[in-house]
């Protein structure tokens, strides 16, 4: 059976050309045509602010830089949700 279609096809070498050509032309217009909601955009946009401040405890990083930094964060537009750990001398938001 194989060796027939292979035969086929080495006669009719415009016939299969002209297939393929009709295969990559429908799959291209298929590809454009393709509506964008079919492929979402998955990305998570993030931000991450370290600060440093070796001289500071855990408590007083939170309150002089984690806390001030998270309100002002708080005012850019289209944030959706703000996490901050404080440690000796380290704020990550």
């Amino acid at each position: 059976m194989l060796q027939k279609i292979i035969a086929a096809s080495v006669r009719n070498k415009l016939l299969v050309a002209l297939l393929l050509l009709g295969l990559i032309a429908w799959g291209g217009f298929s590809a454009a045509t393709l509506p964008l909601d079919a492929i979402p955009d998955v990305t998570n946009n993030q931000v991450q602010v370290i600060t440093q401040s070796p001289a500071l405890a855990a408590q007083e990083v939170e309150q002089l830089l984690t806390v001030p930094l998270e309100l002002q964060l708080r005012t850019v537009p289209g944030v959706t949700e703000i996490r901050s750990i404080s440690r000796f001398g380290l704020s990550v938001i």
